[in-house]
């Protein structure tokens, strides 16, 4: 079952009123969901800035799933469909800061694991950001395990007082070897094993909305099959930069990591 907030931001009808108001979960790192046209019609070409942006059907209604970064300012904005442009507005949101002190040695990183970094970055932002053609009616997903699901998402942590990135998925605790299972159908376009992700799958549902599973123990598709929902991806492990075993849950849309929360369905 969907939650109520899902089925709220998954119904919203885009009016002149936009311009004054904000889609609802349309904050940084959320998801603008826009009514872009009447389903009776071809579907619209959408872009924010210079990225296509996914659009699905919703009853009568074609509706735009907007991926917001999280460095999105707050206000107006704008995306373009079919050529013209449409206004709505970015609400305003805190996430929270985490200051650690730990080893010199988790901080400061050699020559060769930086040329690695860089050059798992490279595979990593073009699977992330694939676009593949595909109808879908949704942009929910199902749990891809069952455990408690932390609220970290856009989490800024400070290691001994050095900033490092926000976090960009969710961390679901669960037990070492617990099977992970695809959300919904898709393509695994990566796996392998990177630096600071340890063992990691990629599934690409279509027109942008790619999952990302990290730290796992096993790996158990490969690269190009074709998953189903509630296919086995792997098993949950503690591979890479992490100090227990969880599963880091990441969704993109448009290139963009959004908060999991927002589109995981609910018991």
């Amino acid at each position: 079952m969907i939650s109520a907030r899902i089925l709220l931001m998954l119904t919203v009808v885009l009016s002149p009123a936009w311009a004054d108001e904000a889609p609802p979960d349309a904050r940084p790192g959320g998801i603008a969901a826009i009514e872009v046209g009447s389903a009776t019609d071809p579907r619209p070409d959408v872009r924010f800035g210079d990225d296509r942006v996914l659009v699905y059907r919703d009853g009568e209604h074609w509706m735009a799933a907007v991926g917001l970064p999280l460095d999105s300012e707050v206000g107006n904005s704008e995306l373009v469909v079919d050529g013209a442009p449409i206004s709505f507005q970015v609400n305003e949101h805190a996430y929270r800061e985490q200051r650690l002190t730990v080893s010199s040695s988790y901080v400061d990183l050699s020559d060769e694991a930086l040329e690695r970094i860089g050059r798992e970055r490279v595979v990593l932002d073009n699977a992330l950001g694939n676009w593949r053609e595909q109808d879908l009616d949704s942009i929910s997903l199902a749990a891809p395990v069952d455990g408690r699901r932390s609220s970290s998402f856009g989490l800024r942590r400070f290691f001994n007082d050095q900033p490092r990135s926000p976090h960009k998925g969710m961390d679901i605790a669960a037990v070492e070897g617990t099977p992970i299972l695809a959300p919904r159908d898709g393509i695994v376009t990566t796996t392998g094993d990177f630096y600071f992700n340890g063992n990691t799958v990629i599934v690409d549902h279509g027109q942008g909305l790619v999952t990302m599973y990290c730290h796992l123990s096993e790996i158990g598709v490969e690269f190009g099959q074709r998953v189903t929902t509630g296919e086995t991806l792997g098993a949950v492990g503690a591979t890479g930069r992490v100090t227990g075993p969880h599963l880091h849950f990441g969704v993109y849309l448009n290139g963009t990591p959004v908060d999991p929360a927002i589109v995981l369905e609910t018991d």
